[in-house]
C-alpha cells in the first residue's frame, strides 16, 4: 500500500498525517509538492490540514488550482481514494470533488477543541473499522468549517448516504450544542457519490496516539492501510 500526502505552501498538518499513516503502515508515505504536475503510483492521496496559501482569497480556493490538483482529480476519477482533512476538505469542495462549501464558523471565531462525532456509515474504505452509530472523538481547529449547501444538494447528500460523520454529544445525540461551527445538519464530513473521496473538518491525524489525547483516529488510518493493501 503506497499513500501520498500533498503538501501546499501553508500546510501545517502534512507531518501529522504522515505520522498517522506511518504508525499504521510501518513506513513513511511519499510527500508530493503542490507545484508538481505528476503523482507517483499510489493507493491513497491525502490533502492535509493547514492554511494553504495563507487562506488569503478563500480557504482552499487557491490550492484547488495548484498544478497537482489536476492529477488528483484524474486519480480520483480513476477510483483512487482521496482523503481531505480540514483545509484538505475545503480544497476538495473548491475543486469540485465534493459537494458543498465551508463557510466561516457561525460564531465568527477560530474553534480549537475536541469534538464527538457519530459515524454515519461503516461500509466504506475509510470507515469500515468503525460501526454505524459509533461515537468517536476527534479535535477540530478551524475558522471556516461551517458546512453549507443549497437545499436540493443537502437533500441529495442525505438521501444518498453521503454524510460520513456528524457532530454529536458524548452519548451520540445530534444536538445544536454539539455543533462547533454551525454546519448544516451537524455535518462534519461527507463522501462523494462513489464513497471514494472523503472530506472532514475534524482531525483524525491529531487523534492517533494516547499522547495526543486520544486514539480514535488511529482506526481510520489502520482501516485504510488494511483495505488498500488487500
Amino acid at each position: 500500500m503506497t499513500p501520498v500526502v500533498i503538501v501546499f505552501p501553508g500546510s501545517n498538518c502534512d507531518r501529522d498525517v504522515a505520522d498517522g499513516l506511518a504508525a499504521a503502515l510501518g513506513r513513511r508515505p511519499q510527500m508530493v509538492w503542490h507545484a508538481d504536475s505528476e503523482i507517483p503510483k499510489c493507493d491513497l492521496i491525502v490533502l492535509p490540514g493547514g492554511f494553504s496559501y495563507g487562506d488569503y482569497l478563500r480557504s482552499g480556493a487557491i490550492a484547488a488550482h495548484s498544478p497537482v490538483m489536476e492529477e488528483v482529480k484524474r486519480r480520483a476519477e480513476a477510483g483512487v481514494p482521496v482523503l481531505g482533512i480540514c483545509n484538505g476538505f475545503q480544497i476538495l469542495t473548491e475543486a469540485g470533488l465534493l459537494p458543498g462549501v465551508l463557510l466561516r464558523n457561525a460564531g465568527l471565531g477560530f474553534v480549537c477543541r475536541w469534538t464527538h462525532l457519530r459515524v454515519e456509515r461503516a461500509d466504506t474504505v475509510f470507515t469500515a473499522g468503525y460501526t454505524a452509530g459509533q461515537v468517536v472523538r476527534f479535535p477540530v481547529a478551524h475558522h471556516d468549517g461551517n458546512f453549507f449547501t443549497d437545499p436540493a444538494t443537502l437533500k441529495r447528500i442525505e438521501g444518498e448516504g453521503q454524510v460520513a460523520f456528524r457532530y454529536c454529544t458524548a452519548s451520540g445525540e445530534v444536538a445544536r450544542e454539539a455543533n462547533p461551527n454551525g454546519s448544516l445538519n451537524n455535518i462534519a464530513g461527507v463522501f462523494n457519490e462513489q464513497r471514494s473521496v472523503l472530506g472532514l473538518m475534524p482531525h483524525p491525524d491529531r487523534a492517533f496516539d494516547r499522547a495526543l489525547g486520544g486514539e480514535d483516529g488511529k482506526v481510520l488510518f489502520r482501516t485504510l492501510v488494511e483495505k488498500l493493501a488487500a
